[in-house]
């Protein structure tokens, strides 16, 4: 993403960390050293130059503009179709079973995570009003993720008795 970004300008570090920040770090900010460590890969590889340095106030700031081949990898990066993240291994898949082997309550267990998500929708829903659209289009994408996760965890609740007999056997 930082290449990406560093592909509409050349920028500085800071300059590149406060782009990630506002579109793709707004729950999780990037690390400084994470920057740099990753510029000083990127330059390592070819994928940028280093244009020079320049004084200021601070220490010197270094501007880095993105090469060919640096293009190249974004577009190869863009147009990689990502795979759909339907592992047929989840934690909340494992946490069921091991309540039933336990013989634990399954039902309450789901009821938990139900009430999780409800309460993670309504705090997206909340932040959507008066947003930006990327925001808006963010909180949509982890709402629609949700909403697949409470219809698994309303199925499953209606097939405990199932499960159970199974993981019991």
């Amino acid at each position: 993403m930082l290449l990406g970004l560093l592909g509409t300008q050349p920028s500085h570090g800071y300059d590149l960390k406060q782009g990630y920040d506002r579109w793709f770090g707004r729950e999780k900010p990037l690390a400084f050293g994470q920057v740099y460590a990753t510029l000083a890969r990127l330059l390592k590889h070819g994928l940028i130059d280093l244009l020079g340095d320049e004084s200021g106030a601070g220490p010197d700031r270094k501007r880095y503009a993105i090469t060919p081949t640096g293009r190249d990898r974004v577009a190869q990066w863009l147009f990689a179709p990502e795979a759909p993240s339907g592992m047929l291994q989840s934690n909340l898949f494992a946490k069921t079973v091991i309540a039933l082997l336990l013989g634990d309550n399954a039902e309450r267990l789901l009821d938990v995570q139900r009430t999780e998500h409800l309460a993670r929708m309504r705090e997206l829903t909340r932040r959507k009003r008066g947003a930006d659209l990327a925001t808006v289009l963010l909180c949509d994408h982890a709402l629609f993720h949700i909403e697949a996760d409470l219809r698994w965890i309303d199925l499953t609740a209606a097939r405990l008795t199932e499960l159970r007999e199974q993981v019991i056997a």
